[in-house]
C-alpha cells in the first residue's frame, strides 16, 4: 500500500528539476557544477537542495571543504532521481517510436563473453528486422553494469547479480556459465608436456584480470588452496586485442572462456593447454529492471537476444 507521506512528497514538493539537480550533485560532486549542468544559478541550486533536506528531514549530502558528498539518503535519492530521469526520457522515446515506426535506442550492457558471440548475434538479428534500432553497447564488469542498470542508463544486462541489495529491483534469465581453459600460444613449451601440473604452471607469466574480479580471486584462492604462491610474472588486462598479441607473442598463459579465443585457436594462432583449471564462472543471464516497462525498441532486442540465446545454448535454456 502506498505511503500517503511518500505521495504527498512526491505530488506536492517534488520537481522535475529536484530529479536533475540530484543526479548533476551524484555525477560533479559539486554545487557549482551541478548548478551549471543543471542550467540554474549555484544559490537557485542551494535552494532546490535544501527544500529537498527541509521536506524530508534528512541531510543528503555531505558539505566538504571542497564539494559535497551523498549521504546514505542521498545516494538513495540520486539513484532513484536518475531512474526516474531515465523513464521519462524512455517514454518520450516510446512517443516517437510509435510516431515513425520502430526505432528509437536500446543500450544494452555485456560482460565480456557473451560481448563476443551473444550480443553481436543477437544485434545482427535485430537490425535485419528493424534496422532503424540504434544499439549502443557497453562492456564491463557485472558490478558496475548493474550500478548503471538500476540508475537507469541502461535497459538491460547480460551479466551477474552480485549484491542481495539489487536482487529484489532486477529480473534475471539465465543463459549460461563459463568454464575456463588454460590458453596459450601454438608451440608453447608445454602443449606436449604430459602430466602438467599447478606448481610449474605458478612459475609461468600469466595474464590476469585485475584485482578484485571474481576470476582473479578463484585463480590465487586455487594456488594457495595448493600451497603454492601466485604468479609473480603478471600483465593485467581485460581487452581481448591485448591478451591474444600477448599470448601470440611470448610463453605467457590466461585462464579464458573457450569462446572468446575460439576465433583464435580456429585460426591456429593459439591453443589450449592441457590442464583442467576447474574454473567454472557462476551463471551470466539477462538482467532487467522489475516492473520498467521498456521501450518498444529495446522489448525488441530483449526478443532476440532470448531467440539467439535459445539457439546458442540450449542445454541451458
Amino acid at each position: 500500500m502506498t505511503d500517503p507521506r511518500s505521495d504527498r512528497f512526491v505530488r506536492s514538493h517534488l520537481k522535475t528539476r529536484h530529479l536533475v539537480l540530484l543526479v548533476e550533485l551524484g555525477r560533479h560532486g559539486s554545487i557549482m557544477h551541478a548548478a551549471q549542468a543543471a542550467n540554474l544559478t549555484q544559490p537557485a541550486a542551494s535552494k532546490l537542495l535544501g527544500e529537498l533536506e527541509h521536506v524530508l528531514g534528512v541531510q543528503l549530502f555531505d558539505r566538504l571543504p571542497r564539494g559535497v558528498a551523498p549521504t546514505w539518503y542521498g545516494a538513495v535519492l540520486i539513484r532513484r532521481a536518475g531512474a526516474a530521469l531515465a523513464e521519462m526520457d524512455a517514454a518520450h522515446q516510446e512517443v516517437m517510436e510509435l510516431l515513425s515506426g520502430l526505432r528509437g535506442r536500446v543500450d544494452v550492457g555485456s560482460v565480456l563473453t557473451p560481448s563476443t558471440v551473444l550480443v553481436p548475434e543477437a544485434v545482427n538479428l535485430l537490425k535485419t528486422r528493424h534496422a532503424r534500432v540504434h544499439v549502443s553497447i557497453t562492456v564491463d564488469t557485472s558490478k558496475l553494469l548493474i550500478e548503471h542498470l538500476r540508475g537507469g542508463e541502461l535497459d538491460m544486462v547480460i551479466g551477474r547479480i552480485l549484491t542481495t541489495d539489487a536482487a529484489n529491483e532486477l529480473h534475471f534469465e539465465p543463459v549460461t556459465d563459463e568454464p575456463h581453459s588454460l590458453i596459450a600460444r601454438a608451440g608453447h613449451p608445454l602443449l606436449n608436456h604430459h602430466g602438467l601440473t599447478l606448481a610449474e604452471l605458478s612459475r609461468q607469466s600469466w595474464i590476469l584480470p585485475p584485482n578484485g574480479s571474481i576470476l582473479r580471486d578463484r585463480l590465487t584462492a586455487l594456488f594457495l588452496s595448493k600451497g603454492l604462491e601466485p604468479p609473480v610474472e603478471t600483465v593485467e588486462t581485460l581487452a581481448l586485442p591485448v591478451i591474444a598479441n600477448l599470448l601470440a607473442k611470448s610463453d605467457m598463459v590466461v585462464a579464458m572462456p573457450r569462446e572468446l579465443m575460439q576465433p583464435y585457436i580456429d585460426s591456429g594462432l593459439l591453443a589450449v593447454l592441457p590442464y583442467e583449471l576447474g574454473i567454472r564462472m557462476d551463471v551470466y543471464g539477462i538482467i532487467t529492471r522489475r516492473g520498467h516497462q521498456l521501450s518498444p525498441g529495446a522489448e525488441a532486442m530483449l526478443a532476440t537476444l532470448r531467440e539467439v540465446a535459445s539457439l546458442r545454448y540450449p542445454a541451458s535454456a
